[in-house]
């Protein structure tokens, strides 16, 4: 009796862990988790769902009510980062985003850290930027961070694609390998929901 139940534990414990090896494994990526998790890659995002392409004419970067903004759908997807990144083994980052307010609301609605803005992520889609001395810029600053919590980044299409040489769709992220270059490579294509 004695030594059922000590199989059955065992054997209890091992499909805890099994499962728990699973969900980081389940989607082929372990090793880009793993890395992201080692500070050995980033995590860079395309904003959540903001229906339209581009920005009004009156574009503000100050003023929320002049851009292309998170609908409902796209909330809940920025939300869907938490526990996507929990069941990966990320349960805080540090977190840096485009001004835009549908990356800083994508950043905030994730919710696991504290968020910094960073101008080199701001879209340079319909001249708004300079891409070639932005995409420069944000290599740099992943460069320079001192180890610590993963890094995730909030950013647009056209700086992913400038990154990274890949089109994401919104609210899809690329593991890229550091240190980042002007051709990194790339880990993994992610997203919640996939």
């Amino acid at each position: 009796m004695i030594y059922r139940r000590m199989i059955s534990r065992v054997v209890f414990a091992a499909l805890v862990l099994l499962s728990s090896l699973h969900a980081s494994a389940s989607d082929g990526n372990a090793e880009a988790w793993q890395a992201l998790q080692d500070g050995r890659a980033v995590l860079i995002l395309r904003h959540a769902l903001a229906p339209g392409t581009g920005d009004p004419g009156n574009f503000d970067l100050n003023d929320c009510s002049t851009q292309r903004n998170l609908n409902e759908t796209g909330r809940e997807q920025a939300r869907a980062w938490k526990p996507f990144l929990a069941e990966h083994g990320i349960e805080e980052a540090r977190v840096f985003t485009s001004q835009w307010c549908r990356c800083r609301d994508t950043a905030t609605e994730m919710d696991v850290g504290e968020v910094t803005e960073w101008p080199s992520l701001n879209s340079f889609f319909q001249g708004r930027g300079d891409g070639a001395t932005q995409t420069r810029q944000t290599i740099a600053l992943v460069n320079e961070l001192a180890a610590g919590l993963p890094v995730v980044m909030v950013s647009h299409q056209v700086n992913i694609t400038r990154l990274a040489g890949v089109y994401p769709s919104s609210n899809e992220g690329v593991i890229l390998a550091l240190p980042l270059s002007e051709d990194p490579t790339v880990l993994a294509r992610v997203a919640p929901g996939r």
